[in-house]
């Protein structure tokens, strides 16, 4: 896995935006809000993304995972390396993160983005 490889897949969801933040991250949002971060810069790649509130525990318990660093409170993991997880897992986890975060949007912002 690249870094090129989880833009893919974030940037097939509809309504997705990319941008830089705090200098060296790549930031995929969903209607204003972060469903993935990706490290650039950085050896190996580092990525955040949320996950399911049952789920928290033990993925952050994995090799190579924890609780991310000020968004750990909302269920948000980092794996240390990206190459960690198969692509098979990443379009998992990056969607159901997709998911977790579009959920929580107000509705009229959903009709906005078409997502309804």
């Amino acid at each position: 896995m690249d870094i090129e490889e989880i833009r893919n897949i974030c940037m097939e969801m509809p309504g997705v935006s990319e941008e830089i933040k705090w200098k060296h991250d790549l930031v995929f949002s969903i209607g204003g809000k972060m469903f993935c971060v990706a490290g650039l810069n950085q050896f190996p790649t580092s990525a955040t993304f949320k996950v399911r509130d049952d789920e928290f525990e033990e993925i952050s318990n994995w090799p190579g995972f924890k609780p991310a660093p000020y968004v750990a409170k909302y269920k948000w993991v980092l794996i240390e390396d990206i190459n960690k997880m198969k692509k098979s897992e990443w379009q998992h986890y990056i969607k159901q993160s997709y998911n977790l975060v579009k959920d929580k949007l107000p509705v009229k912002l959903r009709k906005q983005l078409n997502l309804e």
